[in-house]
């Protein structure tokens, strides 16, 4: 339900913060941190998925996203699960693309697929860009009730017609370390934000240019706590009480290393091999470890 052409012609500012992730690596906690900082604690303007739609999502009408983000006078923080190599490049504008587990990725996002009412989203994409095109998208196969079968359907590329799979989330990541190096990409990582949460808040701001005590990070953190988040879903989670079947199940308490529980040693195999043929050693161990677990500092922040 996206379309990355949605781009095209999108005029950036000066100062725009660009998160760029794949799909349940932490987009919202990340949308959440940036606009703390951007706004100074957590009273905003309007709720966050209206302060940061996800542009390339097309169960709204482009004009409308493109307005939103227009009539904004303060610093636009932009969400999108498109790759640095898909969508415009500025020095003057910050890229923050955030990892995870790949792992933890597809585990996650069979419980966010199980929380949608699809026949709500598909009325909603069909408004705003119409359903003409559904027969040509490749189908979706019933998802095996083994997960020894769903993991191998995510490593597989060719064989997996989902939301998102391996490659594609190592692809999407390798965008943003072949520019780790530029001044204004910060790679930052879902486990880090887990192990310390105030620390993060200061590295992102840092890279956004934003002035703030270690006691005010710690503050803002508090703030982008899970139980914090859940508690004001309403205005924190994307398309809120819309076609979500339960808001808060959303905010789920998924973590870190759910796929310890089930993967088998063929499947981890399977999928170290892929992984290994796709990416860069450092970039694997970071992408699977986080910057504070593995060592790898990737990028130069402040």
């Amino acid at each position: 339900m996206q379309d990355n052409i949605r781009w095209d012609g999108f005029e950036l500012r000066e100062s725009d913060v660009v998160i760029s992730t794949p799909p349940k690596c932490g987009t919202t906690w990340t949308q959440m941190l940036c606009a703390l900082l951007i706004f100074n604690g957590p009273e905003f303007p309007a709720p966050l998925s209206t302060l940061s739609p996800w542009l390339d999502q097309n169960i709204r009408p482009l004009e409308e996203v493109v307005a939103i983000y227009g009539a904004q006078r303060h610093r636009r923080f932009i969400k999108t699960h498109t790759p640095l190599d898909g969508i415009p490049l500025r020095e003057d504008v910050t890229y923050v693309v955030v990892g995870r587990d790949p792992r933890d990725v597809m585990i996650s996002m069979e419980h966010h697929v199980a929380n949608m009412d699809f026949d709500h989203v598909l009325a909603l994409r069909d408004r705003a860009v119409g359903n003409h095109d559904l027969g040509t998208l490749p189908q979706r196969p019933p998802a095996s009730a083994d997960p020894a079968d769903r993991l191998h359907a995510f490593v597989q590329e060719e064989r997996f017609t989902g939301v998102v799979n391996l490659t594609q989330v190592l692809h999407h990541l390798d965008t943003g370390w072949q520019r780790r190096d530029a001044s204004n990409v910060v790679m930052c990582h879902y486990a880090d934000y887990s192990a310390d949460l105030p620390a993060e808040v200061m590295r992102l701001a840092r890279a956004l240019d934003i002035e703030i005590s270690a006691k005010r990070a710690a503050e803002l953190a508090a703030e982008a706590s899970l139980d914090r988040m859940r508690e004001r879903a309403v205005d924190v989670i994307p398309n809120a009480g819309v076609f979500w079947k339960d808001d808060r199940a959303f905010l789920r308490a998924g973590g870190s290393g759910e796929w310890r529980a089930w993967i088998t040693d063929d499947g981890l195999a399977e999928y170290n091999a892929t992984v290994s043929d796709t990416v860069s050693a450092d970039l694997a161990q970071w992408v699977h470890q986080g910057r504070l677990a593995s060592g790898i500092e990737p990028t130069v922040v402040g």
